[in-house]
């Protein structure tokens, strides 16, 4: 038995638009209607207290924090150094922060979700600190509504070049990573040394120090030096400082045959824009 034409015709509607469903479905949406991707929720701390630290005679300046987990204390920390650390910024580059910024210590505890704490077990030691800094910076805009943008600007540095009589490095090292910077003292071995050793020296010296060595390579770096601070001391029993030791400048030359060099170029600068006091925990 034949079927009837209007039940033919049924069918094959059925059948088209059956096609068309199944093509709408795979084809891309219109420009502007497709739905965006979910935004990525950076990693932050989950609860975070600060506090004003109270002073005691001999004590440091100390950052804890692993690469490897979520947590980060700092202990008679100021605004600056945070920054410092957060930004990878010597303090000579950033600009335009009160002087409680500077003068005022905070002692900081801050933890994360444990689910942060296992992605970071993931994660290489570079990439853990990269995620570390973002997490400070992002406490930082939280509860010092710190504001701020970067700049470049010529400003007066220090070029970083090889003293006359040549470079005094030691030799080259198979392994070893710190950086330690105290009490007019400068250790550093790296993967290339020098460039953070010019890094380090950007702290004490007043102004950006730019490497012009060409050195490349691992070394264990060791300045030490008197501060003008120091000099000034009262003088010890036999009338002489109490601590005669060479300047900065001196003990770069005797000690690592390395020097100096006033110049001005082009500096990469963070500009605060705004900022204040820490908001109650």
């Amino acid at each position: 038995m034949r079927p009837h034409r209007d039940h033919l015709v049924s069918l094959i509607r059925i059948a088209l638009a059956g096609c068309a469903a199944a093509c709408a479905a795979q084809a891309p949406n219109p420009a502007g209607t497709q739905a965006p991707p979910a935004k990525a929720v950076a990693p932050a701390f989950d609860v975070a207290a600060i506090r004003v630290h109270e002073s005691q005679p001999h004590e440091h300046n100390s950052i804890w924090s692993s690469p490897f987990d979520g947590n980060f204390k700092a202990e008679n920390i100021s605004v600056i150094s945070l920054i410092n650390w957060a930004y990878e910024m010597p303090d000579t580059r950033i600009i335009g922060a009160p002087g409680w910024a500077s003068s005022t210590m905070f002692n900081i505890e801050a933890k994360s979700d444990p689910s942060v704490d296992q992605q970071m077990k993931s994660l290489t030691s570079d990439a853990g600190r990269k995620q570390k800094e973002q997490m400070v910076q992002a406490l930082l805009a939280d509860r010092f509504q710190l504001a701020a943008h970067f700049e470049t600007r010529e400003l007066p540095v220090y070029n970083l070049v090889v003293a006359k009589g040549g470079a005094t490095l030691g030799p080259l090292q198979d392994s070893g990573s710190h950086i330690n910077t105290w009490n007019s003292r400068i250790e550093v071995e790296m993967a290339d040394s020098v460039p953070y050793f010019a890094a380090e020296l950007s702290k004490v010296a007043g102004r950006d120090v730019i490497d012009k060595t060409g050195i490349s390579g691992r070394y264990d770096l060791k300045l030490h030096w008197t501060s003008d601070d120091r000099a000034a001391e009262p003088q010890s029993l036999n009338g002489a400082p109490a601590d005669s030791g060479p300047s900065l400048f001196t003990a770069l030359e005797e000690q690592l045959g390395l020097k100096l060099e006033p110049a001005k170029g082009p500096v990469k600068v963070l500009v605060i824009d705004h900022i204040e006091m820490p908001s109650p925990n």
